[in-house]
């Protein structure tokens, strides 16, 4: 891509892609839409997302700051006064929500879990809407009221259920999760969440316990702290600048976490560029693979190979699950790591796979060039028919970090991140310019 016309064509797919957040959300909760099917739940996860996209619009003119400060107030509004408790049609407990929750009633959806990682990406998108909403007008004010007293609500230590590192999550009818947050993933965020409260933190020790359950590899020349699916090194990055700050884990391997997403990115293209299982389509320019909707479940023989499909499934790079389904977002979050190969993925999706041609908002969430699809399908092989507010969120506002790195700006001004932060252990680079 030239210059010029990168540019436009980021700008183009931020515009399209930000439309989700305009027309997917409930005006009476401020609740986003988690995925463009028919009677579908509100993602907590894809709301919070919602709250970090606003002033980006406002940024780059595809809101008004009233209109996106009464968006935002309204889904405060909402999470603040909504039932907390153990009752099983509660929105939630002890500070952290239901993963999915009904648009209309903003009830708990589908007996789902609590989810303290959902949870956090929405507290993420609180906080940084109350850094970006500083103005001394009434309304701007209570969002950063309201956001704080949403954060000082949680109670970081009883997801812990007494253990050393915090659970995925917990159910009226089932008690906690077997599951804890362990391996390097997108847990790194809602750590520092919990350690930067100053009501409930989280110990010290839970981070360090964390770390230690870390597993380093080598793969195709790049060593480097390993999670299979490219979310994985993504989506804390979307609100924290981890360039030139280390925890010890860091420390010790010379790097820090933004070059680690830096080296997976690299790992992917590589992956691709070997394409060891033989699937169409993959090559320098062709590649993203992460947990992401595909075709299946299906076994078909195809060119005289039969292929197995997956549904939703966390796919992942070197060691899979991969069956040919590629994630176009996923390959524009990792744009302010690498430029360099992003920015060649995101013109061959946008001119040669032409996967914005027929999308209503951008990328679709996934597609594969192996599978042929439904017949008579536009492009000849498989898309999903759906769009995801998980998977929007991202693209709007790593676009933007690569330009602005407005979330990252804004956080660093929130003293909850700062200090969730040094209690993990991370100094160096801004951190050290702190007061």
């Amino acid at each position: 891509m030239k210059a010029a016309k990168s540019s436009d064509e980021l700008q183009q797919l931020q515009r399209q892609t930000f439309d989700y957040f305009l027309n997917e959300v409930s005006p009476a909760n401020g609740l986003t839409l988690d995925k463009t099917a028919t009677n579908w739940p509100s993602s907590i996860a894809a709301t919070g997302l919602a709250l970090a996209c606003y002033p980006v619009a406002v940024k780059r003119g595809l809101m008004r700051r009233a209109a996106a400060a009464d968006r935002t107030l309204t889904t405060l509004r909402f999470f603040l006064g909504s039932p907390q408790g153990t009752q099983p049609d509660a929105t939630g407990y002890k500070g952290f929500y239901y993963h999915f929750l009904d648009m209309a009633t903003g009830r708990r959806a589908w007996q789902c879990e609590l989810s303290t990682i959902d949870s956090a990406l929405l507290l993420a998108g609180a906080l940084s809407a109350a850094a970006y909403f500083d103005a001394s007008d009434a309304r701007e004010r209570e969002i950063t009221e309201i956001a704080d007293a949403l954060y000082r609500r949680v109670d970081w230590q009883w997801a812990l259920n007494g253990a050393a590192t915090v659970t995925h999550g917990w159910t009226p009818e089932a008690g906690f999760l077997k599951y804890h947050w362990e391996g390097y993933n997108e847990a790194l965020l809602l750590y520092i969440l919990g350690l930067g409260s100053p009501t409930h933190p989280l110990p010290e020790s839970s981070y360090s316990a964390w770390t230690s359950t870390y597993h380093w590899e080598s793969c195709y020349g790049y060593e480097y702290l390993y999670a299979g699916p490219l979310f994985t090194h993504q989506l804390s990055h979307v609100w924290i600048d981890f360039r030139g700050i280390q925890d010890a884990y860091m420390r010790e391997k010379g790097i820090d976490y933004f070059e680690n997403s830096r080296r997976a990115t690299q790992v992917q293209r590589a992956y691709a560029i070997d394409n060891p299982r033989k699937f169409d389509g993959y090559r320098e320019c062709c590649w993203g693979i992460t947990a992401s909707e595909g075709p299946g479940p299906a076994t078909l023989k195809l060119k005289g190979v039969e292929r197995k499909f997956y549904d939703y499934v966390g796919r992942g790079v070197p060691y899979g699950p991969d069956d040919g389904t590629l994630a176009p977002w996923s390959v524009v979050a990792s744009l302010p790591f690498a430029p360099e190969i992003v920015l060649q993925a995101v013109d061959y999706c946008v001119h040669q796979a032409k996967l914005t041609k027929f999308n209503r908002y951008g990328f679709k969430a996934a597609f594969n060039p192996t599978h042929p699809g439904e017949p008579g399908n536009p492009y000849g092989w498989w898309v999903s028919p759906w769009h995801f507010g998980l998977n929007q969120g991202p693209i709007v506002l790593m676009i933007e970090n690569h330009w602005s790195g407005l979330l990252w700006g804004l956080m660093r001004a929130c003293p909850y991140v700062v200090t969730g932060l040094r209690r993990a252990g991370f100094d160096g680079g801004w951190l050290d310019e702190l007061p």
